[in-house]
């Protein structure tokens, strides 16, 4: 590409504030754990997947997929991903309030932001509760 020089030296223009920089903010997270949520989506949903592939399968299989997600480690999966599923369903909703040009005050924002981390965490307690009676 050809460079026009006017022949002035240069303007010194300042670099792009890196994250280490900005102070993190309740939307900040929010956004990062939205966007990360999104991801393991993906994941659990290859887990549901698998599981109705099992029950399909037959019964011997579809045993040892259960037995799986019965163990403390495989709770523990299912548990986070119940809880990614509604965080990032909470986001939505905040995002789609935000799509109708309403909630952009720095209070509603933090607000929404701190009600979306809060209501992902007692919604899937109480999910996984009601499941176990």
């Amino acid at each position: 590409m050809a460079h026009a020089d006017s022949g002035q030296a240069a303007r010194q223009r300042p670099l792009s504030p890196h994250l280490q920089i900005y102070t993190p903010k309740i939307n900040m997270v929010m956004s990062i754990v939205h966007r990360i949520t999104g991801a393991a989506l993906y994941f659990g949903t290859l887990l549901l997947a698998w599981w109705l592939i099992a029950a399909a399968t037959g019964p011997g299989y579809f045993a040892y997929v259960n037995s799986l997600f019965g163990s403390l480690l495989g709770q523990l999966v299912l548990f986070g991903y119940t809880w990614a599923l509604i965080h990032h369903m909470l986001g939505g909703v905040r995002h789609f309030i935000w799509d109708t040009g309403r909630g952009f005050e720095i209070d509603t924002v933090k607000t929404m932001s701190w009600a979306t981390l809060i209501g992902s965490v007692v919604l899937t307690v109480l999910i996984w509760l009601v499941a176990s009676i």
